[in-house]
């Protein structure tokens, strides 16, 4: 077990200490403010503090871990070997910055809560991120300070035996809409042909009623390829579905319909299943527990993770409302059109409310590629090299790689050809050396 001296024990400090020790290198740690306990110690141990004790290995302490609620902090962002930190430690420091402080201002999204200008959907632009302007949006960078840092544990402790984690990876299914066109009721249908009239396009339309005659299979329902899938891999897929009411923003299918709920019990056999909140849901409490009793309503079991349609995050309402619903798991941190590590790691971490000064029960389970940031690549090749960094930066560190396909992405159609070369190629990133 590691010893911490340290002169005051706050929710903070054990929330970034327990984070980079426990989650990512599988070390046990625990806490002290008395100086004969720490010294007694006969194994792993460090003093964080303003001042070393002697000479035992030291991080200077910023005094963002020891504070409460937000404040006007300055981040000075400096390089270290192939990476980025920031709130520089000193000379006496057994590395140039605080790692803990910058690992709970990287987590907890504190970034996020101050003044930001949102996009049009009103979401944090990754363009207002720390990890944009700085340049380090690509990189898992909690997780490498964590390694390095290890590097020095390792010098200083060269008999300890460190436990190793592995590789790992967990595909998303997003699915806001399961068909194109089937179970779309006739008023759509008729809408829609009329938008496929007059702007023209009548392949579409063509496409549309060979769909609705059983001439032909409807293009979004790849679920059977995604199964069949499923089940050559040992790595467990995600399903999110969305149940809420139709809105403008989402355009599902009923729920009432007896093929989607068919559809979303038949995947459930297989995968594991979760709630696409509606965007309506995401500040109206009573529409969140609406649908996550219909998804129970459906599965048979109680809902244990969530995804926000448009990737869009309230901090702290939206993850408060899974708090209070008893939902222990969240996939929506992420950006939809870049690539990127949103909180800077590749490890699940829980959420600290920063209001209350309390880590909570929710894993969030942060993703680093959603299909759409694959379109502004032009050529299936750069393609494949783009998320081979991506996997290749995540392996140095033994994280854990998640992706968020659509059930659309697999139906080979125009701009979604090839995509299934490129989930391909991440299930079989665990067989590579």
């Amino acid at each position: 077990m590691l010893l911490v001296y340290t002169h005051k024990i706050t929710p903070r400090l054990k929330y970034a200490f327990k984070q980079i020790f426990t989650r990512i290198l599988n070390i046990p740690v625990d806490f002290t403010t008395t100086i004969e306990e720490f010294i007694a110690h006969d194994s792993l141990k460090m003093s964080y503090t303003k001042q070393p004790l002697s000479s035992e290995l030291f991080v200077k302490s910023h005094d963002l871990l020891f504070e409460q609620g937000l404040s006007d902090i300055e981040v000075h962002v400096m390089k270290w070997d192939d990476t980025k930190c920031f709130f520089p430690a000193g000379e006496k420091s057994s590395i140039p910055f605080d790692i803990f402080a910058a690992t709970f201002y990287m987590l907890s999204r504190y970034e996020e809560y101050l003044p930001h200008v949102k996009d049009e959907y009103g979401r944090f632009s990754p363009e207002e991120s720390l990890g944009f302007k700085h340049d380090f949006l690509q990189q898992p960078v909690v997780d490498i300070w964590a390694y390095k840092f290890k590097e020095v544990l390792t010098a200083q402790f060269p008999d300890y035996v460190f436990e190793e984690r592995a590789y790992r990876i967990k595909p998303i299914i997003d699915v806001p809409c399961p068909y194109q066109f089937k179970s779309k009721g006739v008023l759509r249908n008729l809408m829609g042909t009329l938008g496929d009239l007059f702007s023209l396009k009548l392949k579409r339309l063509y496409q549309r009623y060979s769909v609705l005659m059983g001439l032909k299979h409807d293009p979004d329902d790849t679920f059977r390829y995604i199964i069949n899938r499923q089940k050559t891999t040992h790595h467990k897929f995600i399903f999110f579905f969305m149940v809420g009411d139709l809105s403008t923003y989402d355009k599902g299918v009923n729920i009432n319909n007896k093929s989607f709920v068919s559809l979303i019990k038949q995947v459930s056999d297989y995968c594991q299943v979760g709630l696409k909140v509606s965007f309506l849901a995401l500040t109206d409490m009573e529409r969140l527990k609406k649908e996550k009793k219909r998804m129970e309503g459906i599965i048979y079991a109680t809902l244990t993770a969530s995804r926000n349609s448009f990737s869009k995050v309230n901090l702290p309402e939206s993850y408060r409302n899974l708090v209070d619903l008893e939902i222990g798991e969240d996939y929506t941190m992420g950006y939809t059109r870049h690539f990127g590590f949103r909180a800077g790691t590749c490890t699940p971490f829980f959420f600290y409310d920063l209001d209350f000064e309390i880590q909570t029960p929710l894993k969030i389970y942060s993703y680093h590629m959603m299909d759409f940031s694959m379109l502004k690549i032009h050529s299936q090749l750069d393609k494949k090299q783009a998320l081979q960094s991506m996997i290749s930066k995540v392996k140095k560190v033994n994280g854990e790689f998640i992706p968020v396909f659509h059930n659309y992405t697999f139906s080979d159609l125009d701009r979604w050809k090839g995509f299934k070369e490129l989930f391909n190629l991440i299930l079989d990133s665990t067989d590579e050396d």
